[in-house]
């Protein structure tokens, strides 16, 4: 046995929707990535660290790969691509209902990988028999013959023990990359946007969710409370109508539910405001995209 400490970078990667936020956060231990049932909630790439004392573990979760229709969609697929070059250990998560050729030129490019690449097959949960899972399994390892395959159920946390196990055996030998009672590489701020944004996602339709922006213009931390002042910006006025809603009654409804949530995460009472503003055209301007964070 060596006592060698191990630490790495483990990418998840894979289409919308097939539940790689569900995973992270079931292999992380904490709620870190928004999971919604709309496809696109993840836009950045969101770091979650598991430390123990023998390693450290840098999960990275990925927007779901799709094909860009705009500047703000260009960024996350090259947050997706680059998850492809700095990982130790990658996961490829799919599931049981999704078409194995979707994106065919990114499962090509994951087949080439070096790096020992983990198939997860998720929400195994859906499936009659073991002949259903054998097919998938069969039609998978002709794309990524050498993937490992790992049929899971991250709803009901089925087999992620065995998964988390061989991702360990898998790191490299190495000093941790960050101290070891970090939870992830993201600010405080970050998480307020991430869940406020979750309630949008939550209670709006169609082009709403997708067309609005967090930002937190304040986070005034004391011992025991968190005044939080944050602008929900959209791309028209139209949006914006929808967003507050009348006399106000929907953003209200918004911000109980986030300001719930935002107490949750930090332990503190929380004083919560939310503004709307129109900042027409947003998702296609790049110095927008760029204060927003999505271009470096």
């Amino acid at each position: 046995m060596t006592n060698e400490h191990k630490s790495g970078f483990v990418n998840i990667v894979g289409n919308p929707n097939v539940g790689k936020s569900t995973l992270m956060n079931d292999l992380v231990g904490e709620r870190i990535s928004i999971i919604t049932s709309k496809a696109q909630t993840t836009r950045h790439r969101i770091m979650g660290i598991v430390n123990t004392p023998e390693y450290q573990i840098v999960f990275s979760d990925t927007p779901g790969v799709l094909q860009p229709k705009y500047k703000l969609q260009e960024s996350m697929l090259s947050y997706s691509e680059g998850a492809l070059t700095d990982a130790d250990v990658l996961l490829y998560v799919t599931d049981v209902v999704e078409d194995p050729t979707k994106n065919a030129d990114f499962v090509a490019r994951v087949a080439k990988e070096k790096i020992p690449v983990l198939l997860v097959i998720n929400k195994i949960d859906l499936l009659k028999g073991n002949d259903e899972l054998d097919k998938v399994v069969a039609r998978w390892k002709e794309l990524l013959p050498n993937a490992e395959v790992f049929p899971t159920s991250a709803l009901e946390h089925f087999n992620v023990g065995n998964l988390m196990s061989r991702i360990v055996e898998l790191l490299p030998v190495a000093e941790p990359y960050f101290g070891k009672d970090a939870l992830t590489d993201k600010p405080a701020r970050f998480f307020v946007t991430e869940i406020i944004r979750e309630k949008i996602l939550l209670n709006y339709d169609k082009e709403v969710p997708y067309s609005a922006e967090v930002v937190v213009e304040k986070f005034e931390e004391k011992e025991k409370s968190i005044h939080i002042m944050a602008v929900i910006y959209v791309e028209r006025d139209s949006q914006k109508g929808i967003l507050i809603g009348h006399g106000g009654s929907r953003l209200k409804k918004v911000g109980t539910e986030a300001r719930k949530d935002i107490e949750k995460f930090f332990d503190k009472s929380v004083y919560l405001e939310l503004f709307v503003k129109v900042e027409a055209d947003w998702r296609n301007r790049e110095n927008k995209l760029r204060s927003f964070g999505y271009i470096e």
